[in-house]
This record gives structure tokens, sequence and C-alpha cells, in this order.
């Protein structure tokens, strides 16, 4: 058999280069002995938190002349954090908290308000609305943009306290290949890898990957598991036309967690005093089921295709895709029984359990016009578009009770109580199973927006900005009514089919003076409307459901006086905001027990913040918020007066510094959250069961980092540095609580090849 030889690996040539080889080497040798000895040492890259622009394409100059609070929260900032999820990451941002659900169980996904107000459904990613209960993890993400105050016109409906913008991680000619691998506590491990080539001088792709799992630190059974993949390819790069495809896959498989009961806590009360005066479980119980699991699936499909007539007009164009479902069984706890009230260890704690099984759809096409141009002397900054969106979400409906629909009987198994003090995981619980109480939702919109800047001189700026959409939602399904009283209880399905339309109109208008061309002082309104099941396209036919179609959408109007200021060399940014927000047409009962769409929240305040260096190796990103917020003309049919907000804290602060010593980095930073009410009504007794509020807290976190070389950076971060035990998140009733994170710790190396 013939041997095939390549011509450049002929024995002749490679007789040559290895003369060639040895005589370099001779001769570097003898150069090596003439030349003195040069220490390479390795000195930790300092990568900048402060952002001067926006990725969002809406916005029509830089940061510091954007007349409204916007905080972008980079990727360097997490890294250093060791902060993996987003609802981590927003604690970079003051005056955002985390929520559960009604009753005993926890929301799904990312849940938090922002400014007072609900902002779960306002989730985007590069500008597209994000549906799904997914907890979202930032290892494809650029930057974390945090838009505060109404935003109606930049995103259409449901924008009460402004939105969230996730960018993502695109390809670019630059070859970098990043890969990380971690370990902590509880025996948590991660590894995520970020490989970007060029394929030619116009092309290049990019692959991010994630793989995690491990256990929530003193917590027993909770665990979660994490694989995802986000692979992208992009076209003309660094030519008038470009293309980026992009998708993400999102596989998700965990333990969720129920937590635990109140009792105990400082402040908990109960009508018996045996209970009033119990000790606290061990933040370690599980009160759920070994069978309890949450599975989520999502996927993205993105093209964005981009065009610049000209040097200062870009055409661009983006279409996606995105779906993504949620099966989840979750136990959650209730009141407390004294069997023997001398005797806590008889003491038994009611159990729920909690079924949700939700599919979300998005389809969305936008085209943008981005442009700078002068008219009658006066240059303009402009954005406009064009968008197209179908959502739709479906859910099914679940029971646990013995019960019959129509004739037929459901064989369900009861949820025994759990001991107090020692639960058992191993406790045979009630499966929910389905009822056929099943929603299907979808709303479809049309809308079109443009936003301008004019600037009048080299010190004034007036902005404006209008949306108009027309939204078409419609919803189909049953409800169940009881209809006696034998046992089993025998209910009824009853179907509807609800719709909902109507046009809506958001502004957003300002004036912004430049006292220098480092600084800014602005004017701000800005306005959105919330329709009818605007977060779920869930349509009710009850009279006084905030989601009944034949009700005004929610209004919000938001006026903002603020200024921005570069200073150190542009390097450090400092801003401070007083703004208004006030949200009306909620419904309440006026003074005859009538439904009426009366009721108000009004939500004041001011907020300051840092980001940026202070000097090359050290840097800081800070924040505070004051918040006052009231409920206004609301109350019962019963007429029971409501004066406060709920999880609204009066005061919010986030502090992050680090310095670095050449390879080392030290750095550290602080959370405070003041407390956040539960109760709201005015006339409520004094003495009320559980937890009347979440108490206000501090946390500490520490990093440590060391560049061994320009390749290889090892870090070590530890969270809740004190070990401090507080509540995370609280249900409605105050009968339980998650608690924040325990002190924790977590190593990784930072790898580039």
């Amino acid at each position: 058999m013939r041997h095939i030889r390549s011509r450049k690996h002929h024995p002749a040539r490679i007789a040559a280069l290895v003369a060639a080889t040895f005589s370099m080497t001779a001769f570097a040798a003898e150069e090596a002995a003439q030349l003195p000895e040069v220490a390479v040492k390795s000195k930790k890259e300092v990568a900048p938190f402060k952002a001067d622009t926006s990725a969002n394409t809406k916005f029509t100059k830089p940061l510091i002349d954007t007349p409204q609070t916007v905080q972008v929260i980079k990727k360097e900032l997490l890294t250093e954090q060791g902060v993996f999820t987003l609802v981590d990451a927003l604690r970079n941002t003051p005056g955002i908290t985390v929520q559960q659900g009604e009753n005993g169980n926890t929301s799904a996904g990312d849940t938090f308000s922002m400014r007072g107000f609900n902002a779960s459904n306002q989730l985007f990613v590069d500008g597209i609305r994000d549906l799904g209960a997914v907890t979202r993890d930032i290892f494809n993400t650029e930057q974390v943009e945090v838009i505060k105050g109404p935003a109606g016109a930049d995103i259409g409906r449901g924008a009460a306290s402004g939105y969230i913008n996730l960018i993502t991680k695109l390809p670019t000619l630059t070859n970098a290949n990043y890969a990380t691998v971690g370990y902590g506590t509880a025996q948590r491990k991660r590894v995520t890898i970020d490989v970007n080539q060029a394929l030619d001088a116009t092309t290049a792709v990019r692959i991010n990957g994630l793989i995690t799992e491990g256990n929530v630190p003193k917590r027993d059974e909770v665990d979660n598991q994490n694989f995802s993949i986000a692979p992208s390819i992009a076209f003309g790069l660094g030519t008038d036309a470009r293309g980026y495809f992009y998708t993400q896959h999102i596989r998700q498989d965990n333990t969720p967690d129920g937590g635990i009961s109140s009792i105990g806590r400082s402040g908990f009360f109960n009508t018996n005093a045996a209970i009033r005066n119990g000790a606290k479980p061990d933040r370690e119980n599980f009160y759920g089921s070994k069978n309890d699991y949450e599975r989520i699936d999502s996927d993205m499909l993105t093209a964005k295709l981009e065009y610049d007539l000209s040097e200062k007009t870009t055409l661009r164009n983006i279409t996606r895709y995105g779906q993504s479902s949620i099966d989840r069984i979750l136990t959650g706890v209730n009141g407390i029984t004294a069997v023997t009230p001398a005797n806590p260890n008889t003491w038994t704690l009611a159990r729920s359990r909690q079924r949700i099984n939700r599919d979300d759809e998005i389809l969305i096409n936008q085209t943008s016009l981005n442009s700078i141009f002068d008219i009658a002397g006066f240059k303009n900054s402009f954005t406009g578009g064009v968008e197209f969106i179908y959502e739709r979400q479906k859910n099914k409906g679940f029971g646990t009770a013995a019960t019959t629909t129509s004739g037929v009987p459901f064989t369900a198994t009861p949820n025994p109580p759990a001991n107090l003090y020692n639960p058992n995981e191993n406790d045979a619980l009630g499966k929910p199973y389905a009822n056929g109480a099943n929603t299907d939702g979808r709303t479809s919109t049309m809308a079109v927006y443009a936003f301008d800047t004019v600037d009048l001189n080299d010190q004034w700026q007036v902005n404006g900005g209008v949306r108009f959409e027309r939204y078409d939602t419609r919803a189909i399904g049953a409800s169940i009514l009881p209809g006696g009283n034998p046992v089993p209880a025998v209910t009824t399905l009853t179907p509807f089919n609800l719709s909902d339309s109507d046009n809506l109109a958001s502004y957003k208008a300002g004036v912004l003076y430049k006292p220098a061309s480092n600084g800014s002082v602005y004017l701000a309104y800005g306005s959105s409307y919330t329709p009818p099941a605007s977060a779920n396209f869930a349509l009710s036919g009850t009279a006084n459901n905030q989601n009944n179609g034949a009700l005004d959408p929610q209004k919000t109007d938001n006026y903002e006086l603020g200024t921005k200021w570069n200073v150190l060399n542009n390097q450090l940014n400092v801003t401070a905001a007083v703004f208004r927000t006030e949200n009306d047409k909620q419904t309440s009962f006026d003074d005859l027990g009538n439904p009426a769409q009366m009721g108000k929240t009004r939500v004041s305040g001011y907020e300051l913040g840092t980001v940026g260096q202070i000097t090359e190796n050290w840097q800081i990103s800070a924040g505070f918020t004051k918040l006052n917020a009231k409920a206004l003309d609301q109350q019962t049919a019963a007429g029971v007066n409501t004066n406060a907000v709920r999880w609204v804290p009066d005061y919010s602060a986030t502090l992050w510094t680090q310095y670095s010593f050449d390879s080392l980095t030290i750095g550290g930073g602080a959370r405070y959250m003041g407390e956040q009410k539960r109760l709201v009504t005015t006339n409520t007794a004094a003495n009320v069961n559980n937890m009347p509020e979440i108490p206000s807290y501090t946390v500490f976190d520490a990093m440590l980092a060391y560049a061994v070389n320009q390749n290889l950076n090892l870090r070590l971060n530890v969270y809740n540095l004190f070990d401090k035990e507080y509540i995370n998140t609280m249900n409605n009733s105050g009968a339980r609580v998650q608690l924040g994170l325990a002190r924790s710790a977590m190593a990784t190396a930072e790898i580039k090849f």
C-alpha cells in the first residue's frame, strides 16, 4: 500500500526546517547569555463597571443625556460578585424586592416589584418581551439594564414601574475563549463556557454554555440543576449589512422550596399563648415531599438584521419566537396546631400542595430606524419603529381535595400535617389532579412608536416619545363552581369565552440642561397603561376583578427631576433623582359597597447612585432609595380602608467596592433592606396572626481574587459573611417565610484559552 505524502511535509523540507530551528535556538541561547534577566509579573486587569451608553436602541442619547433613571449592570461587576441569577444581579440596584404568591405557595420564576409596583412581567431580552416562569441565569448576558418609572412609550402595556432589559452576548470579530469552573458549599458545582471565533473577515460564531447543580446551603432536600446552551452566528460584521442569528435553550430540574413556618420570630403573633411563645424551627427543615419537583424548558430563536443606510442612519429588523413550559409540584406550609400545648414535639403544621403546569409562547417582529439629522439647523437624534406581537399563555387547573366534576370522581390523597419541629419528607402527600379548570389566553398587539431628541444648542435638549398600540386579548377555558354539600363535594365546570380590545397611547417627554459637558439636569414625564389581564391574558368575568375586560386600563403617570454627572476624568458617574409615580383606576368599592375603579397607588421618593472608578485600581457601585408608598381611595366592600402598599421598604441601599493590588483584588459589599409591611388596612386589629412585616436587615459579602497569569484568575466569593439570618420573602398571610442565603462560599477558576 502506497502512503500519500504532502509536499509541505517532504523529508527534505522537514530536514531543512529542523536544521533552521536548531540554528535559531542556538543563536537565541547565545543572545540570552548576553541579556539581563527580565521578570514577568502578572497584573490583574481592571475591567470598568461604568457604562456610558445603553444597548437599548430606543434610547437616542448617551446615558448622561437620557432624562430617566437608567442603571446598567455590566457583566464585569456580576463576575466579581460571583452573581449567577437575575434576581441576585438586581440586588445591585435599590428599590427592588422579591415576592411570593398567595397563601402558602411560591410564585413561579423571577417574581419581583420595582418602586412599589409589580414588574414580574416586565422582563425583556434585547428589547423584546420575555415570557415564561423561568429562574433566569445570566450566563449568556452581556449586561442587565434597569429602566425605572413608567415606560409605556418604550415597551407598551403594563409598564407601571419600568422594565428590565437583558442584553445577549453576540459574536464579534475578536477571538476570545473563556471558561469558568466553580465549586461551593452545599456541593454546588458550576461550569460555564464562552467561545467566540471569527471564521473570516466578516463572519463569527459564538457559543455560551452552562452546567450547574447543587443543593441550597442549610436547606434539606432543596436542590437545583440547570443545563443551558446558547449558540449564535453573525454575518457581515464590520460592513454596512449585518445579520445575527442566535438561539438559547434552557433545561432546569429543581426541587422547589416551600419555606418554613414563621413561628418564633420577632413580631410573630398567635392567639394561642403556647404557639405565640413557641420556638423557631430549624432553618434546614423541609416540609415538602421527596416527590416535589420543578421542571422548566425554555427555547428562544432570534434573527436580527441591520443595515447602515449611511453613517448616521441604521435600519434594523428583529424577529423572535420563544416558548417555555413549567411543570411543578410544591408543598407550602400554613397554620400551626398545638396538639398538646405543653409538648411542642406534638405540634403540627398544615400543608398544602400546589401544581403549576403552564406554557408560554411569543412571536414578535420589530422593525426600527435610528437616525441623526438636522432640521432647520437643529440636531435631531431619532428612533422609530413598528411592532407586531403575538403572546399566549396556557394554564392547566388542578385540585387536591376529594371532589367530583360533572359526576366524574377524583381519587385524591389528603395532605397530612407535618411535625413542626421534625418533618418527614417521606410522608405520603396528596398529588394535585387535573380538574379541567384550564385557561388559554392570548394577546395580539400592533404598535408604532417614535422618539426624538432635539439639541436646541450646546446646553439645552428637549426629548419626546409616543407609542400607539392596538391590543386584542381573548381567553377561553372553564371555571369551577361548587354545587351543594355532599361528600365528596360535587362541582361543575362552567366554560367561558371572554375578550377585550382597546387602543392605547403612551407618552414621554423631557427637558435637559447641560451646565457642563460632563453633567446634566433634567425634568421628565412618562405614562403607561395596564389593561385587564395584561400579565397572563386570563380575563375574568367577576365584576370587581382587575382582569375583567369591561374595566378601563389602569393609568400610571411619573414625574422625575434628576441630575447626572461624570466626574474624576469621566471615570465615575454619580446620579440623583426625585420622583412621583401614581397609578389609578384600580378596583375598589365606594361607600355603598358598589364596585368602582377609584383606587390609586402613589409612590414618591428619591434615588442616589454612583458607579465607576475612584482611582485606576479602586472601583465602586452603590445606590440608595427612599420610597413613600400610599394606597388612596381603596377599601373593601365592608368599608375596610387600605392605606399602605404591601412589600415596599421605606429605605434600601446597595454597595460594592473593590481594590486591585497588581495580581490581587480584594472586594466586598453590603445590602440593606428596610422593613416591608404585610398589613395594609387602617382598621386591622393590632394583634394579627403570624408575621406583620419583614424586618429590616443588612447583609455583607466579600471577595478575594488572584491573577495567576494572563490566562488564569482564581476567585473566592463569600456570601452573607457574618451569617445573618434574615427573611428574604414571606407569603401574604405571614405564615411562612423563605430565609435569605446562609453564609456560604464559591471558589471559581476563570480560564482564558
